[in-house]
């Protein structure tokens, strides 16, 4: 009988909502959102190329965080304005698994180069005298590539076992992007073996990086703590409240997803949750590392001159 059912090469995207009244308002919406987000990621990596000054291990790696936010966005959200314009809902298999291959790759990286810029904190913090030393520019591109590296792998290991499902009834994916999970439920074969990869890999990519991002931030409190400046101490803890905010929040929504995928969420949520890992991170990142920081803020007004 597998035979003799035929292969669904294209898909209809749900999106986010049916309600013909909301389109526009969410198409201006979104289209400010994007902009904004382009505007502040790749304004941001100009900013650091430009600037002499910028030109060290943290702001390697904002630069680069920058882009894998640029990237994650721009996987998405032009295909969800389309909709919104044109009502064009359409997406083809080879479409739909590229969609996912470039987010996969692009929040693989985000959650390596979190770790890698956990760590340079810590050490600029917990040993400011070493930091030239440990922080050298050979481990800083180690740091990225690797981060690009298990990136392009994870989602590699994906989108090739994609490969092995059918598609043969529905061809509607209940969601505004071609996510795997929701891929899952519209598959023909059963997709026990994806499903248990996609949580193991989960498991250990989100927890271990989350874990050493917890870690490092909980030794760069307990050395702000010992320093006598009240005024440091202000300031280091609201950036680092400022920084642990977005990264729980990246990390709490992808945990949701794809860690408790298994308990019974209604769609609508498992949309809501993807929103804010796919647009609200990317659009909120620049401002939360950029904006509080005085060497970019610096940077900006030489700039402005």
């Amino acid at each position: 009988m597998e035979g003799n059912r035929t292969q669904l090469t294209e898909f209809v995207l749900r999106g986010i909502t049916d309600r013909p009244e909301l389109q526009v308002p969410l198409f201006l919406v979104f289209f400010f959102i994007y902009v904004t987000t382009m505007v502040g990621n790749l304004g941001l990596i100009f900013l650091i190329w430009k600037d002499p000054h910028l030109h060290t291990p943290m702001y390697l790696f904002l630069g680069n965080l920058a882009f894998t936010d640029a990237c994650s966005s721009s996987s998405v959200t032009p295909k969800i304005l389309m909709k919104f314009l044109n009502k064009n809902d359409m997406i083809s298999l080879g479409e739909c698994f590229s969609q996912f291959y470039f987010f996969c790759t692009s929040a693989t990286a985000e959650c390596l180069l979190l770790v890698a810029m956990a760590y340079d904190r810590y050490v600029a913090i917990c040993n400011p005298l070493l930091y030239l030393v440990v922080m050298s520019n050979r481990l800083c591109v180690q740091f990225i590539s690797v981060s690009y590296l298990i990136g392009l792998l994870h989602s590699m290991l994906h989108v090739g076992l994609l490969f092995r499902l059918t598609f043969c009834s529905s061809n509607i994916i209940d969601h505004f992007y071609c996510d795997v999970l929701p891929l899952y439920a519209i598959s023909c074969t059963d997709p026990s073996i994806n499903a248990l990869i996609i949580f193991i890999f989960a498991i250990f990519i989100q927890v271990s990086t989350f874990m050493s991002i917890i870690v490092s931030y909980i030794r760069v409190l307990f050395a702000i703590l010992k320093t006598k400046s009240k005024k440091g101490r202000s300031k280091a803890f609201s950036t680092c409240s400022a920084h642990l905010a977005s990264v729980s929040l990246f990390y709490g929504t992808l945990f949701v997803i794809y860690v408790l995928s298994g308990s019974d969420k209604e769609n609508y949520q498992g949309k809501m949750y993807s929103l804010f890992y796919t647009i609200i991170i990317p659009l909120l990142n620049p401002f939360i590392y950029s904006l509080r920081n005085k060497e970019v803020l610096d940077a900006l007004r030489k700039l402005a001159k």
